[in-house]
């Protein structure tokens, strides 16, 4: 237990770059006490270093350790030219998410700037049931709802929300057996959204691309022709992460 707490600190503190108490606590279960105790000790052993007052990063001795970056910072840098090309593509808005702790969170957003209409999904936390980027990594992590108890506490949003455990566990399976997931007006009415995941194991498998749209736009049929596209562009951009490198979109004539 101690341990998992411990590499859940680090997890928290890498993705963000930068962290502090506060940040951990807000994407974890630890009290503020115990969250300050770990980082501590974390500081002691070089695994975290104090940056500025209140605010840690990884330290020396783990980024000897650590062969490859995967904060926000470069994942943006490495995928945002693949999401722009969606979103010019498309006429939606593409977002990427990630698993931070035992939350999933979208950290950045593309829009099409061809002066079509599109929703834009914001940032931030989304819940694990109710959300198309949540569920497409929850579909490959299922360590994720084993880590937590989620029976009895879906909070439903709106009619269209998935309430009962069983029945967010047959809508898992049908997104492993199709490659994406769906989310149909069960955050806010008139809301829809499409996601895959980056892979189906390993660290793409924590990650989620996506698109969303109004009801009016991401019809049935529409959102079953930008799933299998955007299964595709996950896969570009899974290859490209292990590269370090991603495909860029092609220069206007």
């Amino acid at each position: 237990m101690h341990l998992e707490r411990l590499t859940l600190i680090l997890e928290i503190v890498g993705q963000k770059g930068e962290a502090t108490v506060a940040d951990i606590c807000g994407h974890s279960d630890l009290p503020k006490a115990t969250a300050y105790r770990l980082v501590q000790d974390l500081v002691g052993t070089g695994l975290l270093e104090p940056v500025a007052r209140g605010r840690f990063m990884i330290g020396t001795r783990l980024r000897r350790v650590v062969q490859s970056d995967q904060s926000d910072e470069t994942l943006i840098e490495l995928v945002a030219p693949s999401l722009k090309q969606a979103a010019m593509t498309h006429g939606a808005a593409f977002f990427l998410s990630r698993l931070r702790g035992r939350a999933v969170e979208i950290i950045h957003v593309e829009t099409p700037d061809t002066g079509v209409s599109f929703l834009h999904p914001g940032l931030g936390k989304r819940p694990l049931h109710a959300c198309s980027c949540s569920k497409a990594i929850v579909a490959f992590s299922p360590e994720v709802l084993a880590s937590q108890s989620l029976a009895g506490r879906l909070k439903a949003y709106t009619e269209f929300t998935l309430t009962r455990f069983e029945d967010l566990e047959a809508e898992l399976e049908q997104i492993r057996r199709r490659g994406y997931a769906e989310c149909v007006e069960e955050i806010e009415r008139g809301m829809c959204s499409v996601a895959a995941p980056l892979g189906h194991s390993g660290p793409g498998a924590t990650m989620s691309i996506g698109a969303t749209g109004s009801t009016r736009v991401f019809s049935p049929a529409f959102r079953v022709s930008i799933g299998e596209a955007m299964t595709r562009i996950a896969r570009d951009i899974e290859a490209g992460l292990y590269r370090s490198e991603l495909p860029r979109a092609p220069k206007s004539a």
